[in-house]
């Protein structure tokens, strides 16, 4: 009996250093690992800013240059994050994040970059759940429809023409699938028009600062 139990006491033993040595090994292999994997994972998020603001609209760090905004009635979402850009030193323009929550099939996440003289340098989507074939052209890879926002600013076109075409408007809408397309422009502009208004309070705020804005756009 006692051959068996100092046996078992050996083998307990053996197992918990092999525990230990895979625990140090997952553990190195983390903090090895780990620097690479948030590099990449900042220059894919830097790449995503870049779509909506070119590279040399700006020379400070997008990803730290930031604040988180509250203002649902303007962009949709109970809290948005803003990147803010500059130029030496300078604002050069802001990148938003925004919600359509009235598309087809739900909420229509946005991704608008707009420069210091109020004028959109693109527009991204980032998720829905439109139908395939009809709402997904709003994306970059199905159609250039959403390249249509590029250079406008809210009065070109006049305010009484930010609509889709059968709106009277003059921005496309797609066939069998207008609400889409209506969504997504009603949204964009509603984010222009928050900038106008608080723009000025977004490009002086703390880095990191959380902003709150209660006020609405007029309907």
């Amino acid at each position: 009996m006692r051959g068996i139990a100092h046996n078992a006491v050996h083998a307990a033993l053996r197992l918990g250093v092999v525990a230990l040595a895979a625990v140090a090994l997952l553990a190195g292999v983390h903090l090895l690992t780990r620097g690479p994997i948030a590099e990449s994972e900042r220059r894919a998020a830097l790449q995503a800013l870049e779509l909506v603001m070119p590279a040399a609209q700006y020379d400070n760090d997008l990803l730290d240059d930031r604040v988180h905004v509250q203002a649902p009635a303007w962009l949709g979402l109970p809290s948005a994050t803003v990147h803010r850009a500059r130029l030496d030193g300078r604002p050069s323009g802001l990148v938003l994040e925004a919600n359509a929550p009235d598309g087809y099939a739900g909420d229509i996440r946005l991704l608008i970059g707009v420069d210091a003289e109020g004028r959109i340098l693109g527009v991204r989507v980032t998720a829905h759940a439109e139908t395939p074939g009809l709402g997904d052209r709003i994306e970059e890879r199905r159609s250039g429809w959403i390249r249509g926002f590029d250079s406008r600013t809210l009065d070109q076109p006049p305010p009484g023409r930010w609509k889709v075409r059968r709106d009277g408007g003059d921005f496309d809408q797609f066939a069998g699938a207008t609400v889409t397309p209506r969504a997504v422009v009603k949204a964009v502009r509603k984010a222009l028009q928050f900038v106008q208004r608080h723009g000025e309070a977004i490009r002086t705020a703390e880095p990191g600062a959380t902003l709150r804005f209660d006020d609405a756009p007029a309907p």
